[in-house]
């Protein structure tokens, strides 16, 4: 089965305050389409390398609450690979209010003293999301610090 592929990133820096779940990253699918989500990148910029790391978490989300471009800041998708398509998702970046519900599917602990992972979920492993639903990274870091982030879907 021939797949497209997409990419969204947080288009720069985001601030992430001190001891608050922040969702920094997500994307939605459009009301006929879900989304599987290949993968994952994110990297913190702190310097200090006593500081405690940050709980970094994948989740599914519902977006009952919240949708991208609600209480947060729209980021383009980027088509990396496939037949040109119109994305059929929209995501977004920097939530000031967390959207609903959310469901932690996977989660670590990253320096944030120039921490990243790069994580591409196993062939046949990935996540797929209902239609009109995807997925958010969510962070709490005890500390502040900047992030930058790339999450990759396929539309299906």
């Amino acid at each position: 089965m021939a797949a497209v592929g997409y990419s969204v990133t947080t288009e720069g820096a985001v601030a992430v305050a001190a001891a608050t779940v922040e969702s920094v990253l997500g994307v939605k699918a459009h009301a006929n389409s879900g989304l599987q989500l290949k993968g994952f990148v994110i990297a913190f910029d702190g310097v200090t390398a006593s500081a405690v790391p940050v709980l970094v978490e994948v989740c599914y989300a519902t977006f009952a609450t919240n949708s991208p471009g609600t209480n947060s800041t729209s980021v383009t998708a980027r088509q990396t690979y496939g037949r040109v398509l119109t994305a059929g998702f929209t995501g977004a970046k920097n939530w000031t209010a967390e959207p609903t519900t959310l469901t932690a599917i996977k989660e670590f602990l990253l320096a944030p003293d120039k921490g990243v992972i790069a994580y591409q979920f196993p062939l046949g492993q990935e996540p797929d999301s209902a239609l009109a639903e995807g997925f958010t990274l969510r962070v709490t870091a005890p500390a502040v610090v900047n992030l930058r982030a790339t999450m990759d879907v396929e539309r299906i």
